[in-house]
């Protein structure tokens, strides 16, 4: 079976879609990661086009800290499954009492 970049980014794109999640990353190393991102409005996915956002690249600051912690609890990298992220929660409005 040949891995490659290719193969690697189709499949993390194609796990995002038949999940109907927000975010699939995989970590390719500790220095490299593939994310791909849906678009979303209101705290919904977008209805009709599909529009995906992929990154290739460094860890972000939140992407470290779990390598850090799988490091941690003993992992070897590049990790075999791809995580998933569930649409975040929007936060309520509190209202302003005085006014």
């Amino acid at each position: 079976m040949d891995i490659t970049l290719k193969n690697i980014i189709s499949g993390v794109v194609d796990v995002l879609l038949e999940n109907n999640s927000y975010k699939a990353e995989k970590y390719l190393s500790e220095k490299l990661v593939v994310r791909a991102t849906r678009r979303i409005f209101g705290g919904k996915i977008v209805k009709g086009n599909i529009e995906v956002l992929l990154v290739v690249g460094k860890p972000n600051y939140a992407q470290r800290a779990f390598i850090k912690r799988s490091k941690k609890n003993k992992l070897m990298f590049p990790l075999k499954q791809i995580i998933l992220t569930s649409v975040p929660v929007p936060k309520k409005k509190t209202k302003k009492h005085g006014k």
